[in-house]
């Protein structure tokens, strides 16, 4: 078997269900009533991490790609970027359905609108007043035009130059989920800081290779092309 096979039919489904474990893990616990004594923490705070656990691995793609040259890393980083955005997605569904939506006094209530404007309200007030929530919302907005955009074919109609552009808000929507996950636990920020320091040096690591790249390739030697029919 070749190796573009191997990575096809063997690797990236190996990774894909593997990406799909925490997400069963937390619904076989939910339905069996395996969770803690605090079942909406632990699908809130199981959801969060996973995020930012595979925004850090998105990250770190291409960094593994230049140092290892193994291109072939290159072929996951949709696909766990989509995982990230799955996480983020439950995260904030849990959030907003499980904590908000089953908080709220719906006595007398029949209409949907009027459930959807009480919901949207206490979202609203939520982000107004916790700073923490304001910027994982933020975090997650910044990853749905990058879930948006991430088909074959939305890279087509933008453009190498224009996706890779707009593909950049992944490094602003990783930094915005840390400081959310560090302004949240405000006790004990060892894993927020953890991740902060992931995040830094992947970032740290794209700046300097950028900068080396640009320098080794600036300090080259133009070597003139001499045609067959000059010889």
């Amino acid at each position: 078997m070749r190796n573009d096979q191997f990575l096809r039919r063997v690797l990236k489904p190996l990774v894909f269900v593997s990406a799909l474990t925490p997400a069963g893990y937390l619904a076989w616990a939910a339905l069996t009533g395996n969770l803690s004594a605090n079942p909406l923490g632990d699908v809130t705070n199981g959801t969060g991490d996973w995020a930012l656990r595979f925004l850090c691995i998105t990250l770190a793609i291409t960094p593994l790609r230049r140092i290892s040259g193994w291109n072939g890393a290159i072929k996951f980083r949709r696909m766990l970027g989509l995982f990230a955005f799955l996480y983020g997605g439950l995260h904030v569904l849990t959030y907003v359905i499980l904590d908000r939506l089953a908080g709220l006094d719906l006595s007398g209530v029949n209409d949907s609108w009027m459930v959807s404007r009480a919901l949207a309200a206490a979202v609203s007030r939520d982000i107004y007043k916790r700073p923490f929530i304001a910027v994982g919302f933020t975090a997650f907005a910044l990853m749905i035009p990058l879930a948006a955009t991430s088909t074959t074919g939305m890279i087509r109609r933008l453009g190498g130059r224009r996706w890779q552009a707009l593909h950049r808000l992944m490094y602003v929507a990783c930094i915005a989920a840390a400081l959310h996950y560090w302004w949240l636990v405000k006790a004990d920020v060892r894993r927020p800081v953890a991740y902060g320091v992931v995040i830094a040096t992947l970032l740290a690591f794209r700046l300097y290779w950028a900068r080396f790249h640009v320098k080794q390739t600036a300090s080259r030697p133009v070597v003139p092309r001499v045609s067959v029919a000059g010889r």
